[in-house]
């Protein structure tokens, strides 16, 4: 398995880690709690993130568009979560929760693509030219929320031609049938590896090993 993640053309690409959704006080967390607790989501994704800069990969960070006053308001169709967003203003620029967990910050050398609007981190954003401008080809998804953004980007990135990754216990939902749906359902149609944190980062050490 190790010799699949090259670090040279390997990418994690951690999806919408804001406070709203991964502390406690977060306007999402409540939601997510749960699942998000069942999995282990938090260290599993402080483990993986270490283990890729540990093997010298890229870090991306994938990030939500942060609500501003009059987003989506004349649209013509917001999607249901659009519209949720402009009644609880999500992930809210120059709030608290719109920034990055405090574990999850940038750090030198990582690429924070440009914000999405809707469930792909790759539609009308940077992403697909970040990666290839950085010779990545196999992209390794983790972060929120698994059955939407998740599942969204990596299918796009399936289409684009990248290898995808989907890791079980590194990513949460808001109920464990949609992280049924997401890993046992959806992600077998277009993910190239559906695995674990632990079989993930042995992966990784390998690479470096």
């Amino acid at each position: 398995m190790s010799q699949a993640y090259d670090p040279r053309h390997t990418a994690v690409l951690l999806v919408d880690p804001y406070n709203d959704f991964l502390s406690e006080g977060g306007k999402i967390w409540p939601r997510v709690q749960p699942v998000a607790e069942q999995v282990g989501l938090l260290d599993h994704l402080r483990s993986l993130i270490a283990s890729a800069r540990e093997a010298s990969m890229r870090v991306m960070i994938v990030p939500h568009r942060r609500w501003e006053p009059g987003d989506y308001e004349t649209w013509d169709h917001p999607n249901p979560t659009q519209r949720a967003i402009m009644d609880r203003h999500s992930f809210a620029r120059g709030t608290w929760g719109g920034e990055f967990h405090p574990d999850f910050q940038p750090q030198p050398g990582d690429i924070v693509a440009r914000e999405h609007w809707a469930q792909s981190g790759f539609a009308n954003t940077d992403l697909d030219f970040q990666l290839k401008q950085h010779g990545i080809s196999h992209v390794v998804l983790i972060g929120l929320l698994a059955n939407t953004c998740i599942e969204s980007t990596g299918r796009f990135a399936m289409e684009l031609g990248y290898h995808v990754t989907l890791v079980r216990d590194a990513t949460a939902a808001f109920l464990p049938e949609m992280m049924r749906a997401a890993h046992e359902l959806n992600g077998p149609t277009f993910a190239h590896a559906i695995t674990t944190t632990d079989k993930l980062t042995a992966a990784f050490a390998g690479t470096h090993a």
